[in-house]
């Protein structure tokens, strides 16, 4: 089956056609503990079978396939705890073999024999990265998804919250883009080009791939903790019943903070620089207000804002 640009896959949908319709999904339903072998069962048979929640697994492939447009209507629905396996397991991926595939590669393809040549120092840097990207992801599989767990479980910390990891969570993916120009500039293979090729390649393609991975985290991954967060700490201040919530007990504390910015005249880009997240993240959030409050307009938002207090009139009069 071909799909158009703008087809979202459905449940319906069967995997086979899936896959051959967009094949970078094959790391993708690896990570989600899913083998080949699909036969012409459907998404939802297919993921059930494998004990999968299919609203994360089709919120993940249609993030993969359109970007973050494909995910942003479905955050509410996502398993934090069936994406955090997932991200674990790509974390897994990485670290344990594509990384050390290619370092392997490298040492195939270059001339590594004389310490001051540009191949041994290629190696260096490549190794180098290797480590920062292992310290990052144990961080995450420690501190991060730890947290997690413990949401998870009913127990919201009150020294950590999703947000500071928002804010501090860089692209592990600039490096090798470096490494890659390095390769391509200054490096002249006189024996074995095909083998550099073919590790350039897989550079390309890995740094393709951890782009990807820190994008789910951000729009995905982070959008869908805030719920949870927001959900975990109703239960344990014993909230009021979802039916006698305030209005403005629905936005999260990131959401009031976007409603702020917004109010205040700020560019999307703006915000995003502002709160240390990325553009397709404040997309994201932009909606999930929409569709909360049904307000679409900025003057709508305004008076939300002032009449629940996330805004004073004094900031808007100085803007």
């Amino acid at each position: 089956m071909v799909y158009n640009n703008s087809y979202r896959y459905k449940e319906t949908d069967h995997m086979c056609d899936v896959i051959c319709d967009e094949p970078s999904l094959l790391q993708m339903i690896s990570r989600f503990g899913i083998p080949l072998g699909v036969g012409d069962q459907t998404v939802r048979q297919v993921c059930e079978a494998h004990g999968v929640d299919t609203p994360t697994f089709l919120s993940v492939a249609n993030f993969i396939r359109r970007g973050a447009r494909g995910a942003a209507d479905s955050i509410d629905s996502v398993s934090v705890a069936c994406l955090t396996s997932y991200l674990k397991q790509a974390h897994s991926y990485f670290l344990d073999f594509q990384l050390p595939a290619i370092r392997r590669k490298l040492l195939e393809a270059l001339d590594c024999s004389q310490p001051g040549e540009v191949s041994y120092l290629i190696l260096k840097f490549y190794d180098d990265y290797m480590g920062e990207v292992r310290k990052h992801m144990q961080h995450e599989n420690r501190k991060v998804f730890g947290y997690v767990e413990q949401l998870l479980q009913g127990r919201r910390r009150d020294d950590y919250s999703i947000s500071q990891f928002a804010r501090g969570h860089n692209g592990i993916d600039v490096k090798l883009q470096e490494l890659k120009n390095i390769i391509i500039k200054y490096y002249a293979p006189t024996e074995q080009a095909e083998l550099l090729n073919n590790v350039l390649f897989d550079i390309f393609t890995c740094e393709t791939d951890l782009r990807i991975h820190c994008q789910v985290e951000d729009d995905i991954f982070v959008p869908a903790v805030e719920i949870l967060e927001e959900k975990v700490g109703v239960q344990q201040n014993n909230a009021p019943a979802e039916e006698e919530k305030r209005p403005e007990d629905t936005l999260s504390e990131r959401e009031r903070e976007i409603v702020h910015c917004v109010v205040c005249g700020l560019s999307n880009k703006q915000i995003a620089e502002k709160l240390f997240i990325s553009l397709n993240t404040v997309l994201t959030h932009r909606k999930n207000i929409a569709r909360k409050l049904n307000i679409h307009s900025v003057s709508g938002l305004t008076i939300y804002a002032i009449v629940n207090k996330i805004v004073n009139i004094d900031e808007l009069q100085n803007k």
